[in-house]
């Protein structure tokens, strides 16, 4: 779905710019100061990615871990340079929506797993929006649904 996602979005270099980490860093060795910098040059940000075992991939949490540092994202002399930013999650799911809810399956809804997400970005003074999160992917990957999902997240950055 992710891989879609990006195939979709690259058809318009003039809305939106595209930055795969596991691409841009296949040695997982990250340029802080040149994230940093890109991240400053946008006013709106989606982070899109698959969620597995209840958390992001590795590279995403290492970039949050090493880009989101004291005095750049926060701390009393930073300027807070995301402060303002409008931020939000794109996720693809393999679970279905109702397994994640408070009867489901998994016991919590995706909002409350999510929790963390928007409580790092209110501490940086960005503006946190609901997630986008497109499910069922675990058992249906057929084209029709994976085109639903590429509509819909459209439509999401439409009115992001």
């Amino acid at each position: 779905m992710n891989k879609r996602w990006m195939e979709e979005l690259l058809k318009f270099p003039e809305k939106y710019t595209v930055h795969p980490l596991y691409d841009a860093y296949p040695d997982e060795k990250i340029d802080v100061q040149a994230e940093q910098r890109l991240v400053e040059q946008y006013d709106k940000i989606i982070f899109q990615f698959p969620y597995y075992w209840f958390n992001i991939p590795s590279l995403l949490k290492k970039w949050f871990d090493q880009v989101l540092t004291h005095g750049w994202a926060y701390g009393s002399k930073s300027g807070y340079r995301m402060e303002g930013k409008k931020i939000a999650l794109a996720i693809s799911l393999g679970v279905e929506e109702e397994e994640l809810s408070n009867a489901g399956k998994y016991k919590y809804p995706l909002n409350e797993l999510l929790r963390p997400f928007e409580l790092s970005f209110e501490y940086v003074k960005a503006d946190y929006q609901p997630a986008f999160a497109f499910y069922g992917l675990k058992f249906n990957v057929s084209d029709s649904h994976i085109e639903l999902g590429v509509r819909s997240y459209m439509k999401f950055l439409a009115g992001f």
